[in-house]
């Protein structure tokens, strides 16, 4: 395929060697002469190893070359790969300047220039963009039709590690494809078929927001790192030793377990291992935001539920589901409690169901949970999820007992405030569904 890849940065640099390396004709674009000059004497115009290798190699070999010219560039290409700098603005909004300014050369180039032999031409977005940029501020400059030319639009977004970026193209952990349309989803298969990695085809603002997720997530794992080594600093711990046997643990440390939207944390651990390593930072006279941030932000999620309710406008709910966790009767904690505790505070009449509790068999820490936070369960807990429906106009829902969803399927409530996400579709099709993170 031909492609041309729009800017000479680092992640332009090093996706232009990567796709010459693996066959295809690749024409780099930058308004920088001296980029372009530097790659075209085969040379990187960026710092990387093993980067100035494969940019010679493609060079000598005739697959890559590089022009201020977007007309020689776009010349019957398949495809072209945006890499422009999207830069932080005064008040940390992500600066788009430089993609306008791309995107309309593109179009009007293809005016005076020869389309692909297919056709078909993908403008793809490589640069960390925010969502909704591409529905927005990409397609829309593409709508209108070029003669010769269809036009499909894509958010493909890249994963590469200074210091390993070469082995980290050349091998990613996986291929993540944005786009609705049919014909550039087929040619961007096609481009990264030398990726032997999964490859996600998912909606443009998923795979938009998906680099912030990844990058949020990395910068707060260092952070993590960091401050607990803080924190333990004062008490004599090797930080770095925790955090050795930390990861290995991989079936919930480093693992897809609790990173999926849903709802607060609570139970008889996280909690309290939360307020006593906040204590422990705050005796050592350490700042620990990230553990106090953590904290506060789980009570957003418990308000933003009661918010929730509260703007239905209705006054009876049904709460489905009370224990921390399904398939336990442990209410230390539970963030449902709390949001039961709230609704009663505020003067909703409110019935709860749950597959396993029952006030008769408390005993010990969950019995005295329960009498301080709920002491009138008995009267509110109601034996079926039938009858903790009947009347209710909301219905809060954590349990995903096949008792549960079919209740209400036929009671079908007003309002349903899903807060595991795992219903089902027949749920999800209520006239009254709503998720909640998601």
């Amino acid at each position: 395929m031909k492609v041309a890849v729009f800017g000479l940065g680092y992640v332009g640099t090093v996706t232009a060697a990567g796709l010459a390396a693996c066959g295809h004709e690749v024409v780099g674009v930058d308004v920088d002469r001296g980029k372009v000059t530097t790659l075209s004497e085969g040379r990187s115009p960026v710092v990387e190893p093993d980067l100035e290798e494969l940019v010679a190699e493609g060079v000598r070999e005739g697959r890559l070359w590089a022009t201020t010219s977007a007309a020689s560039a776009l010349h019957q290409a398949d495809v072209s790969l945006i890499c422009v700098g999207t830069p932080s603005g005064q008040h940390g909004q992500t600066e788009l300047a430089y993609l306008d300014r791309v995107l309309a050369d593109i179009r009007a180039v293809m005016w005076t220039v020869s389309p692909p032999r297919s056709g078909h031409h993908s403008v793809v977005i490589r640069s960390t963009v925010p969502p909704g940029t591409g529905a927005q501020r990409v397609a829309p400059v593409f709508a209108a039709e070029i003669s010769g030319w269809s036009v499909g639009t894509a958010m493909v977004p890249e994963f590469l590690r200074e210091g390993c970026a070469v082995s980290d193209f050349l091998e990613p952990p996986y291929v993540v494809i944005g786009t609705d349309d049919l014909r550039t989803r087929a040619q961007l298969e096609e481009l990264f078929t030398f990726a032997d990695a999964a490859i996600h085809q998912v909606s443009v603002p998923t795979a938009e927001a998906l680099k912030y997720a990844c990058n949020a997530f990395h910068a707060t794992k260092v952070s993590f790192a960091n401050e607990l080594a803080r924190v333990f600093r004062g008490y004599g711990v090797d930080s770095r030793e925790v955090m050795e046997v930390f990861v290995a643990d991989a079936k919930l440390n480093i693992s897809p377990a609790y990173l999926r939207p849903g709802f607060a944390y609570g139970g008889s651990c996280l909690p309290k291992d939360l307020r006593s390593l906040q204590y422990l930072a705050r005796t050592s006279g350490v700042d620990a935001p990230l553990l106090a941030g953590t904290a506060l932000t789980n009570d957003l999620v418990v308000r933003d539920v009661v918010e929730q309710v509260i703007e239905t406008g209705a006054r009876s709910v049904a709460l489905l589901g009370l224990s921390f966790k399904p398939d336990t009767d442990d209410l230390r904690e539970s963030p449902y409690v709390e949001v039961a505790e709230r609704l009663i505070g505020k003067g909703f009449d409110v019935r709860i169901w749950d597959p396993i509790i029952n006030p008769e068999r408390l005993v010990g820490a969950n019995l005295e949970h329960v009498r301080q936070r709920l002491p009138h369960l008995s009267a509110i807990l109601a034996a079926t999820p039938q009858e903790a429906l009947a009347c209710a106009e909301v219905a809060v829902v954590s349990s995903t007992e096949p008792a549960a969803v079919s209740a209400l399927l036929a009671a079908s409530p007003a309002h349903v405030i899903d807060l595991v996400g795992r219903l089902g579709k027949d749920v999800e099709r209520l006239s009254g569904y709503a998720g909640v993170a998601w």
